[in-house]
Order: C-alpha cells, then structure tokens, then sequence
C-alpha cells in the first residue's frame, strides 16, 4: 500500500485550518491557549503531582502536629504548592475549614484550564467532520461542468475521499482521545489529592481538639437525698 496516497496537502489544509479556526471563532481565544498548554504539559510531563512525596511529607507534618500541637508545629514544605498553601492556611487560622477552603481554591485554579481543555477539545471534536465534508463538497464543485475529464473527475474523488478521512481521523483518533485523556489525568490526580486531604485531616483531627475538650469534663458528685 503507498501511504503517499493518502497525503492531499490543500485538502488536510481545509479540514485541519478550518477546524481551528472555527474552534477559536466558537470556544475563544483564552480556551484554545489554554488547551494548547494543558495538552503540551500532558504530552511532556504527564505525572507532575507526585503522591507518594507529597504523602511523606504530610506525614511527617502529621506527626508534627502530634507532638507539638496546632500552636507550635511548624511544618516543612510538602514541595506541592497547593497543599503548601492550605498548611500555611491551616497555621494561621488554626483551622480544618481554612484549610478545606484553601484546597477548595486551589482546586478551582488548577481545573478550570483543563475543563476549558476538555469543553475545547470536544466542541473541536464535532467540527472536524464537518469540514470534512466541507473539503468534500468544494472538491465536488471542481468536477468539470461540461464533458467528462478523467483527470478532473478522479482529482474530484480524491479530495473527496480524503477531505472525509481526514475529519473522521483527525476527530477520532486525535482529539477526542486527547480530551479523554486529559480528562483521565485530571481525575486520577484530584482523587489522589482528595484521599491524601482526608488522610492527613484524620491524623491532626486529635491535634486540633481544644484541650478543655480533650481533658472532658470534670466528674460533679450528687448531693445525698
């Protein structure tokens, strides 16, 4: 099979040009950057959040907590920014909700570019074939008016089969596996992330109880009748 025959430069031109420029007149500027940024740092470091780390390093705030308490622990850094910030949160306020809120907020930041990756990928998903059969129609109107030209009709056929194989490649073998798999890798580090908040919550829980609460109350003997 000559693989060169599948290669119709002005026609992967259309399909491929249109279908990005119809995705930015459609998604936005702002969503296809940062779709490129979040797609490049897919493909060149797909595994930035490291949980083992990061998990060692809350343990050993854990114990922190433990022996010295909310007062005077003083945490090193856990060498991720996000949970960094919800210690620092944690220290200053003395506080589990501070420190939830401050995951909350960094959860948000980190992702809404990769939702606006995956709604970006998906809305380019569907146009693809589209101008597929936008490069199928204009190589239908190139067929001769007038008289039958071999040469003109196969040229026509060509670009029609090939403006049709390229929007259904470039939709089903690119970029919808793409916005599955940033989708993937999203989920499977915010779960990560997730399971390492209540693990480390569970064991300065005891830390952060006031110690009038801890001690209980005192016993009060009745009054004999």
């Amino acid at each position: 099979m000559d693989l060169t025959a599948l290669y119709d430069g002005t026609t992967l031109a259309i399909v491929v040009g249109g279908t990005a420029l119809a995705t930015v007149l459609r998604c936005g500027r702002s969503d296809v950057t940062a779709t490129i940024r979040v797609a490049a740092r897919q493909m060149l470091a797909p595994s930035r959040f490291d949980g083992e780390a990061v998990r060692a390093s809350l343990a050993r705030a854990a114990q922190d907590f433990q022996r010295n308490g909310p007062l005077r622990a003083n945490p090193r850094s856990t060498g991720d920014g996000e949970f960094d910030d919800a210690l620092h949160a944690l220290l200053a306020h003395r506080s589990m909700a501070r420190f939830d809120d401050a995951l909350a907020d960094a959860r948000e930041k980190r992702l809404g570019p990769v939702e606006a990756a995956i709604r970006t990928l998906m809305q380019a998903t569907e146009l693809a074939p589209v101008f597929g059969l936008a490069g199928t129609l204009i190589s239908l109107s190139q067929m001769p008016a007038q008289g039958v030209d071999r040469g003109a009709y196969l040229a026509a056929i060509g670009m029609a089969v090939h403006a049709t194989l390229y929007g259904l490649v470039l939709a089903n073998l690119l970029l919808a596996p793409l916005a599955r798999v940033v989708e993937r890798h999203a989920r499977a580090e915010e779960a990560a992330r997730h399971a390492l908040a209540q693990w480390f919550e569970a064991e300065i829980a005891p830390a952060m109880v006031p110690q009038h609460e801890a001690r209980g109350h005192h016993h009060q003997p009745g009054v004999a009748a």
